[in-house]
């Protein structure tokens, strides 16, 4: 249809709910956002769909939530029997109608006979990923927009092994929500029938004690945390998202004492007022918490996204200044410890592996190698690191050690099956004892790893191209990267083209191309001569196309300079696309 007719359809649907025609009627005469509204339909992809709250099938709406919940119980009644018996889990986080969507998702099942389990109240990801395992459930729904603006939600899909759905299933699950006609007609069964028939359960207190039992279990050495853990002073933002209380649970378990938290941002909230964005890979975010770390004489900040599975921290600089580290080096720091620890305990297995993604620094690939574990790359998102779990368990042929990704996303202990920011706080905190017994600061624990290894710098540039033309403006921008490749950058000469759409890798000194063995996916990268790298993808939550950069240099200015060049250069043959870039 064109986008008139489905406002037409909306506006004189005699069933619209109040708020729905009431929000209709305000932009009655603004055509070019109803056009927005209305001229598709919110893409459900892979991972599920993300999106602005309001009318029409564009936006994120009780109408759009029920599509989305009738594809994923067509795809699930497929399945047999068996898949809604063991039903679907759900969970919310912080943001605007998340809770009803949720309760809109589980009354969308419950009319195909689905059994639902629905938490009560706000949980982060990650234990929505564990309940799908531990409640042994067919299929898991999450409605979080993660760190997105205040006026955005999501609803994501995870599957029996609790990882987002993988490729092949996620595509089957699509051509399902696809095939949903008419999203104002898609009856619902009453809440209180379902919860009289057992097809609808509201989950207590057991679910989180597991799961918590299991965060706890991860501590490497419990004694160390037992004699220091008191005398380490942090503070910890959620950042009025869901992972306040299981945070501040675990730390207090663990001995973790001398946490403070800050209380502007401690309780759920869906407008995110102190801050500009609720993204902890951001430094504003941690404006309170640096406030209170001066005050409280703190030695680390902990923050978190608003589902829990992002985490950001902020120590104190040579000078004493609170400085953010970024994922990578979080993510550094955490790989060696873990795999340090497990090395002098005799427990680092043989076959043990690292997973990251391609967009992530080389800086892990060279901890783990100085250990002589291996190291596999992945596409961006973390349900290919899920998936690679998953293969391990079926074939033995490797040992999962650590998963993580540059957006701030972590995996310690494969319980839960996407980033997992309830542990890596945990273990970031035993981190930071484990240096402050040796009398050091975590800023001066990642500069030996640096001294070791090599000096990594990773950078990332965004530009950003909302609406129709938006899109159109991404594919003519990856199409110029495609077919008019750079041939010199920063001095350096490219050496590999990999196109993950095409599936190939290109050796422009021998020409020589091999096949990759991912996923296809709209994604490019490049690999310089002297080891530096540029990736370019489109976000797959945002109106955004993005520009990853890699570099390794003798010192800490040579990688900077290196980086700056190299991003320079790229960013030259932005010029001329329209769009706001973001450094």
């Amino acid at each position: 249809m064109e986008w008139k007719e489905q406002y037409k359809r909306w506006s004189s649907y005699s069933g619209l709910e109040a708020e729905m025609s009431e929000a209709l009627l305000q932009l009655a005469d603004k055509e070019e956002e109803l056009e927005d509204c209305f001229y598709k339909h919110l893409e459900f992809g892979t991972g599920g769909m993300r999106g602005e709250l309001g009318p029409g099938p564009n936006r994120l709406n009780r109408y759009t939530v029920r599509r989305a919940a009738e594809g994923l119980a067509r795809f699930l009644t497929a399945k047999g029997a068996v898949a809604k018996e063991r039903g679907v889990v759900i969970a919310y986080d912080s943001r605007y109608q998340s809770k009803e969507f949720a309760m809109e998702a589980a009354l969308t099942l419950g009319r195909h006979r689905i059994r639902t389990w629905l938490f009560a109240e706000l949980r982060p990801t990650p234990e929505l990923s564990f309940a799908v395992r531990y409640l042994e459930a067919e299929a898991g729904i999450m409605i979080t927009a993660s760190h997105n603006p205040p006026q955005y939600n999501g609803f994501k899909i995870y599957g029996p092994d609790g990882g987002q759905l993988p490729p092949g299933p996620a595509e089957a699950l699509v051509r399902y929500v696809d095939a949903v006609e008419n999203e104002l007609e898609i009856a619902v069964a009453d809440e209180l029938d379902l919860k009289k028939e057992r097809l609808l359960h509201m989950i207590g207190a057991d679910v989180d004690t597991a799961y918590l039992g299991q965060v706890k279990s991860l501590l490497v050495q419990p004694g160390l945390v037992k004699e220091w853990g008191g005398q380490l002073r942090m503070v910890f933002t959620p950042l009025h998202g869901a992972a306040n209380l299981p945070v501040q649970r675990t730390f207090a378990e663990s001995g973790f004492s001398a946490l403070t938290v800050v209380a502007e941002q401690e309780l759920p909230d869906p407008e995110f007022p102190t801050v500009v964005s609720p993204n902890p890979e951001e430094e504003e975010a941690f404006a309170l918490a640096m406030e209170y770390g001066k005050k409280e004489q703190a030695e680390l900040l902990l923050a978190t996204d608003p589902d829990g599975d992002r985490m950001g921290v902020a120590v104190r600089d040579v000078n004493g200044d609170y400085i953010c580290l970024s994922g990578n080096q979080i993510g550094a720091l955490l790989l060696d410890y873990l795999l340090s620890e497990k090395k002098r305990q005799q427990c680092l297995p043989t076959n043990g592996t690292v997973i990251k993604t391609i967009v992530t620094s080389e800086f892990g690939r060279a901890i783990a190698e100085s250990y002589h574990m291996t190291t596999l790359d992945t596409l961006t998102g973390f349900k290919f690191i899920a998936e690679k779990i998953k293969e391990f368990e079926q074939t033995g042929e490797h040992t999962f050690l650590f998963g993580y990704e540059e957006s701030y996303g972590y995996l310690i202990g494969d319980f839960a099956r996407d980033k997992d920011a309830v542990q890596a706080c945990l273990l970031t905190a035993e981190l930071a004892a484990y240096y402050k017994a040796k009398q050091m600061s975590l800023y001066e624990g990642l500069y030996a790893l640096y001294e070791k290894h090599g000096y990594f710098e990773e950078g990332l540039t965004s530009v950003t191209l909302k609406g129709k033309a938006g899109l159109k403006k991404m594919a003519e921008l990856l199409n110029a990267f495609r077919h008019s490749p750079p041939d010199i950058l920063a001095g350096k000469r490219v050496t590999t083209i990999e196109d993950y759409q095409a599936a190939s890798a290109l050796n422009t000194v021998t020409g020589e191309t091999v096949i990759l063995d991912y996923p296809r996916s709209n994604v490019l990268k490049y690999k310089l001569e002297d080891d530096s790298w540029f990736c370019v993808r489109p976000s797959g939550t945002e109106p955004k196309i993005k520009f990853y950069f890699g570099v390794k240099g003798t010192s800490e200015d040579d990688s900077r300079q290196r980086l700056k060049t190299l991003q320079d250069e790229v960013l030259e043959r932005v010029e001329g696309f329209d769009g706001r870039v973001d450094e």
